[in-house]
């Protein structure tokens, strides 16, 4: 579905990886074989990040083939009983997916958790903005997953071209990570003033997966209590009201 505020956007880049938060404790790390909503979201707001709205992600276009690739990774050994001492190298075997293009379609909501920011909903602002940044590949860094995999963002028009499953009627991924409900963007009284993560079954039909909106996943745990940090001026942060004049907007 394409709303008033879409987005749409390509990134691509060499090599990718969407592990579940559950295995990212230590160890080795395996990728999922698509990437995750949360992902998605994570290279939008790299993107185009204000507290006064929030990121939808509708759907993603697989454009290359899935792939993977084993690679052996030195990460820093941590020894809490070793301190002082030199860092040990331990030796784990990380699975990345190469090769990796994807389509992306979204739109953004207002944050009605941050209502210190009401005055800063201005659609129009926030809809060019954002499309100029997609055409500057972006703000900040882009990262597929990891900061080892870096991406790279461009324009591009949803549904164009050609799709490496657009001859596969349906795919199924079992149950899959989709992302975590922060409290400053909580949607319900079960998720306000927690951390919560959500789990949902994607699909994905003629190479598309169109995502849940986080208030219909089917499963969603509390992992902990977190309170909402204020934006504003008199809380001493930045509040974004003026950060583009008149001649930006």
């Amino acid at each position: 579905m394409e709303f008033r505020n879409s987005v749409d956007f390509q990134v691509i880049g060499d090599y990718a990886l969407f592990s579940d938060p559950i295995t990212r404790i230590g160890g080795e790390k395996s990728t999922l074989q698509v990437p995750t909503y949360e992902a998605l979201k994570g290279i939008l707001s790299s993107i185009y990040w204000k507290p006064t709205i929030t990121w939808v992600i509708d759907s993603v276009r697989v454009m290359n083939p899935i792939q993977t690739e084993v690679k052996g990774i030195r990460p820093i050994f941590y020894d809490p009983k070793a301190a002082g001492k030199k860092a040990k190298n331990d030796l784990s075997f990380y699975t990345y997916l190469k090769d990796c293009r994807y389509q992306v379609r979204a739109h953004f909501v207002w944050n009605e958790n941050r209502p210190e920011l009401a005055a800063d909903r201005n659609e129009n602002k926030h809809h060019n903005v954002a499309r100029r940044m997609i055409e500057k590949g972006g703000r900040r860094d882009v990262f597929l997953g990891t900061r080892e995999c870096q991406g790279y963002v461009e324009p591009c028009v949803f549904g164009e071209g050609t799709g490496a499953y657009d001859g596969i009627a349906e795919l199924g991924f079992g149950l899959m990570y989709h992302g975590i409900t922060y409290p400053d963007e909580a949607f319900s009284s079960e998720t306000k003033g927690k951390m919560c993560v959500r789990f949902w079954h994607p699909v994905m039909r003629r190479g598309v997966i169109d995502f849940l909106p986080p208030e219909r996943c089917p499963v969603s745990r509390e992992v902990r209590e977190m309170p909402v940090r204020p934006f504003g001026a008199e809380y001493g942060n930045f509040s974004g009201l003026n950060e583009f004049g008149e001649g930006e907007i």
